[in-house]
């Protein structure tokens, strides 16, 4: 696809590095030539408008657009739709396989219309790396990961078959196999290039390595200046086929870093603090962007680590410019030396480059930090920013069982069978997880000193506590083997279990028989400490009603402790073999033992020789036996890929009022995508679990729900069934209940839902502040679809969510300040009526919420339809993102 569009500036240019040459749009160029000075702008701003240099085009990016970035340096703000095409698209195999399935479907749909299936292709480059289907059955042995391997073979054969079908079907589209490592670490370790290259018209075109993925955490990568961020499936498939993604131009706030992060504190305490900083100061839809002299004390994977939690933190991503580290990383991990030298130069000539002598960028606002106050932190029990110092973690457990359980004393357990109780606030869980920590080596060395010296001192993990070790990538594992510390983490519990994210993502298996009676029996509020980024409600394990964010170090002590009880500053994790009372910091490695520990044992050839083949995978995936064809043959019987009904009608869907709606739910402030689409167990006695068993699967192959989302029969039934999930018009209930209206009969949501449908009744969701927070799950909005969602109400939407809501053609309205379902009383006996949908659309415009109650009153309340820009108008108009792009495919043919 030809980049070089209209260049009306005149400023495509030509540089030289390493030995080659290349063109590019060069931002000084285009500033003399009258865009004006744009030093001071974001640096992440500076990417956008490189993007719209290159792509403008007249039509889909315009010359005022080009001015409207460089004159946001003015107001610090822009209510400017501007189209961001990213050089690439990222997914994992939760949301990749949806989206896989969709442009399977799309296929059909263009034969159907008589077109060419062909046309519906990757036409930027896409990565999938298969990471979030492994999970913890097998735990703390020599024969754990082999184990869990052939269990994830044995359960997602048919999901494998079909990413391999599409990996021959799709040009530009490649699968990284199971078993290598997290999506976001292959990505900063080898996907990612900071400066991407194409051929273009004979010459070679450079211009910043830009990406959109499928999984919220793809904002790691921003640590290595490669801007990107989380989108929902539909909207990657979108941007895969060609279609642009639309977005204002951001608001962007500086974080200033100073100082240096004093001794024993940790990456992972860093970010809890940012996270914790950020969430106050409000993100939500805006850049966050790094800068001050504090990032020459960061090392590359620090910076990664920070950028990861932009989720958590709210903002759309989380950016670090280009820098000597950026460089030096690079280089270490084994890049093509041509292409190190290319990053450098161009970011040089570009203006792109940060050291000790940049001036500070114009932030639309700032906050500031000095890394000497990071302190050794958690977060929890439920939410990855309410950060708690470790000194006073035990006291703010207590204070949380407290509420818990009023002045009831604590709940103990026998274990059955077992030589031990479990008893409130025990650890049941321990796990060094996710790809926020698992990809920075200070940490994960951190945590093998941590073990060798508990192992050298005589502690054990307590019994009840289920351990386990998943690295981000095969690198962990050599540079660990290496220094000798894999055999200590072995020896206290964490071998080796997967390579993917396992806990972190609710993939944390069952606990041990004994555990479970135990914790049911007594009733019993136990916790899970994971080194991850997410600790929601009903995600890490249905059992661990407390969970805590904390860096792998703390996950080996905890392990040791026991209990969220303990006061690990000041009483003793254990006893030692010689009687001896062993304290935190009897074992807790020194800042230089875990940098003399790296510097002795990482290598680049690691980098080198595990990329080398990363996408021939193991033998179990080459015996795997794939269908072939342009268009997949889709299996009747399968309960894991099947033919979605989105593409059945492309007849556009237009501007319609909502009338005579009822409520499906009313929920609170926070909900989760979690809440909404989960992602881990099915329960044999939900909708799901009963579709399952009917279709002869028995509970023991349930897998999970993310595992299954390539059958929209089995998602559809696990919408709104999160068992934490609490719907306001079934009080004192928990889980995917309703009560169907106007009967007031208490019922299963996906239950209510289809009756609803059958009598040609609308819906609607009305929830409080931030819905739809957390990963950019797709099927959270497909799912809602499906139900007979026409409109979700609520007070405020996190960013992703919404943009799927309006991608699959559902309204996202929300209420005016100070106006609430709790303001109005709302309990879900209502009818509703939405007016103003009928005439010109406009983005952001007011409609009219009626509200008819049950007495014979209406009440009736403005409400803003959250459609922000002019392309969303058009594909709600068409049903969603996907119809529209498809509709266009097929008229063309």
């Amino acid at each position: 696809m030809s980049q070089h569009g209209n260049d009306s500036l005149n400023c495509r240019r030509s540089l030289s590095a390493g030995g080659h040459k290349y063109d590019y749009f060069s931002i000084p160029a285009a500033s003399a030539a009258g865009l004006g000075n744009v030093e001071a702008l974001p640096f992440s701003l500076k990417v956008l408008l490189e993007n719209l240099l290159r792509w403008e085009d007249g039509r889909t990016v315009s010359i005022d657009d080009v001015h409207a970035v460089a004159t946001w340096l003015q107001t610090r703000s822009s209510d400017r739709e501007i189209a961001f095409r990213p050089a690439r698209v990222l997914m994992q195999d939760f949301t990749g396989v949806p989206a896989v399935v969709d442009l399977a479907a799309m296929r059909n749909a263009m034969a159907a219309a008589n077109a060419d299936p062909a046309k519906i292709n990757p036409l930027v480059p896409v990565d999938l790396v298969i990471d979030h289907s492994v999970m913890v059955d097998a735990f703390g042995n020599a024969s754990a990961f082999g184990t869990n391997v052939k269990l994830e073979y044995e359960r997602n054969r048919e999901r494998y078959e079909f990413l391999r079908w599409g990996q021959s079907a799709f040009n530009n589209f490649r699968v990284v196999p199971p078993g290598t490592g997290i999506c976001h670490q292959v990505n900063l370790e080898y996907l990612a290039q900071t400066v991407w290259t194409t051929p273009d018209n004979g010459s070679v075109l450079a211009y910043p390595d830009t990406l959109v993925g499928t999984d919220s955490h793809t904002t790691m990568i921003n640590g290595l200046a490669v801007l990107g961020w989380g989108v929902g499936g539909i909207e990657a498939e979108a941007a895969m086929l060609g279609q642009p993604i639309s977005m204002l131009i951001p608001e962007v706030i500086g974080f200033k870093l100073t100082g240096a992060m004093k001794e024993g504190t940790t990456a992972t305490d860093l970010v809890l603090m940012v996270t914790e900083m950020l969430r106050k100061k409000g993100v939500v839809g805006k850049f966050v962007e790094f800068y001050g002299p504090g990032l020459d004390h960061l090392t590359l994977a620090d910076q990664a680590t920070i950028a990861n939690m932009a989720p958590e933190y709210g903002a759309t991503c989380g950016f670090f410019p280009i820098s000597r580290a950026t460089v030096d990383y690079l280089r270490f991990s084994g890049r093509d030396p041509a292409r190190v030298a290319l990053v450098e130069a161009y970011a040089k000539e570009q203006g792109l480059w940060r050291d000790s002598n940049t001036p500070d960028p114009a932030f639309t606002d700032s906050l500031q930090l000095d890394l000497a106050a990071v302190e050794s932190s958690l977060a929890g029990p439920r939410r990855p920013q309410d950060r708690v110092s470790l000194s006073s973690s035990a006291a703010a457990f207590k204070a949380y069982l407290a509420k818990e359980r009023g002045d009831k004393p604590d709940h103990v357990a026998a274990a059955p069978g077992a030589n031990f109780e479990v008893k409130d606030g025990d650890v049941v869980i321990a796990a060094i997880t996710s790809c926020t920590n698992t990809s920075n080596p200070s940490v994960l060395i951190g945590a093998g000193l941590v073990a060798r010296n508990a192992r050298r001192a005589g502690l054990t993990v307590k019994p009840w506590v289920k351990t386990s070790f998943a690295p981000g990538s095969q690198v962990v594992t050599d540079y660990l083997n290496a220094a000798g510390l894999q055999e200590d983490l072995d020896a206290v519990g964490f071998n080796l279990v997967g390579y993917g994210c396992t806990t972190c993502i609710g993939n944390s298996g069952p606990l041990p028989d004994p555990v479970t009676k135990a914790i049911d029996d007594g009733d019993l509020t136990v916790a899970a400490v994971l080194s991850g980024n997410r600790n929601f409600e009903g995600r890490v394990h249905a059992q661990t009603k407390a969970n805590y964010l904390a860096s792998p170090l703390l996950v080996v002590a905890y392990a040791l402790a026991g209990t969220m009880k303990l006061d690990l500053l000041n009483e003793p994790l254990g006893t030692g073999e010689e009687g001896q009372p062993v304290y935190l910091r009897d074992i807790w490695p020194t800042n230089h033992d875990i940098r003399e520990t790296m510097e002795r044992v990482l290598t680049p050839e690691m980098f080198r020789q595990r990329y080398d083949n990363v996408f021939l995978g193991d033998t179990a995936w080459q015996a795997l036996e794939a269908p072939t064809g342009n268009t997949y043959e889709w299996v009747e019987e399968s309960t894991y890929v099947r033919n979605p009904p989105f593409f059945a009608d492309l007849t556009p869907q237009g501007f319609n009022d909502v009338v005579s709606a009822r409520a499906l739910a009313i929920l609170g402030d926070s909900v989760t995508t979690d809440h909404i689409s989960p992602a881990g167990s099915i329960k044999k006695d939900s909708p799901a679990g009963r579709y399952l068993i009917a279709n002869g699967v028995p509970a023991a192959d349930f897998n999970s729900y993310g595992s299954r989302r390539g059958n929209h029969e089995v998602m559809m039934r696990g919408t709104f069934a999160n068992i934490r999930i609490r719907n306001e018009m079934a009080p004192g209930t928990e889980g995917g209940v309703t009560r169907h209206q106007p009967d007031g009969e208490l019922m299963p949501i996906y239950d209510a839902a289809m009756t609803y449908q059958a009598a040609g009744v609308p819906l609607v969701v009305i929830a409080g502040k931030e819905y739809g927070t957390g990963s950019s799950r797709d099927w959270a909005a497909k799912g809602t679809r499906l139900l007979g969602v026409k409109a979700v109400i609520a007070e405020s939407f996190e960013r992703i969510h919404r943009s799927n809501l309006i991608g699959m053609g559902i309204l996202a309205l929300q209420f005016k300040e100070g106006v609430s379902r709790k303001t109005l009383g709302l309990d879900g006996s209502e009818v509703f009526d939405i007016t103003g949908l009928t005439g010109e659309i406009m983005p952001r415009m007011d409609v009219t919420l009626a509200i008819h109650r049950a007495d014979g009153r209406t009440d009736t309340v403005p409400l803003l339809c959250r459609i922000d820009t002019l392309d969303e108008v058009e594909y709600y108009r068409n049903g969603g993102i996907l119809q529209f792009v498809l509709g266009n495919l097929a008229a063309a043919s």
